[in-house]
């Protein structure tokens, strides 16, 4: 019951339990559901135990490095994780990480997350579509070719304007684009090209 108490107040008080209370499941998870990282004291029992690790992952992604390592290569459970979290794809194996099905599930939860995807996902135009969808940042880790497709860019600046200033040096200076940025925010004429800034009707916007 004081065991219980502690890590429902604080997950990383499991580290402070005795052996037996970090192999009791039910005071595990109730750990896990406050702080994603007090896996690292769990049992090596209930770091391979599936659900005791969604549950961990759910609350904080980098738990998954104190899982069992089966978990990192097992696509239905990473599938599950990034579901939960799109981040946990940083820790999935290279395998997962160039698995478009995948990448395309985390970035649709988190559009930053492609930061963890091959360098051939980062490359592909529909999975960045999808993460710039979600985050407009995302456009930070997409190849240098899409910084420059201007579909993808426009997605990425409707979500945030901010993003105007990871777009390739010709639609910095391309005049939708930019009216995009600026009419969420003004400042964001910082990023756009010299020629754009003389331009009276994107400065009066």
């Amino acid at each position: 019951e004081v065991v219980m108490e502690a890590v429902r107040q604080k997950g990383f008080a499991l580290q402070y339990a005795c052996v037996k209370f970090r192999g009791d499941k039910e005071v595990v998870l109730e750990a896990v559901c406050q702080n994603g990282l007090a896996l690292d004291f769990a049992s090596d029992e209930l770091k391979a135990d599936k659900e005791v690790v969604a549950k961990a992952v759910r609350q904080n992604s980098r738990a998954l490095g104190y899982a069992c390592v089966k978990f990192m290569s097992d696509k239905d459970f990473i599938m599950n994780a990034v579901h939960l979290n799109g981040f946990a794809l940083e820790l999935a194996c290279d395998t997962l990480q160039g698995d478009k099905e995948v990448v395309t599930e985390a970035v649709r939860q988190n559009g930053t997350a492609l930061e963890y995807a091959s360098e051939d996902l980062k490359g592909d135009r529909e999975v960045v579509l999808e993460a710039a969808r979600q985050d407009g940042h995302a456009l930070a880790y997409a190849s240098q070719e899409l910084k420059g497709d201007k579909e993808v860019v426009m997605q990425a600046v409707r979500q945030d304007g901010l993003a105007l200033l990871h777009a390739s040096e010709e639609l910095n200076g391309d005049k939708e684009v930019v009216m995009e940025a600026v009419r969420q925010d003004g400042r964001f004429l910082l990023y756009a090209s010299l020629a754009l800034k003389s331009d009276k009707e994107v400065v009066m916007e």
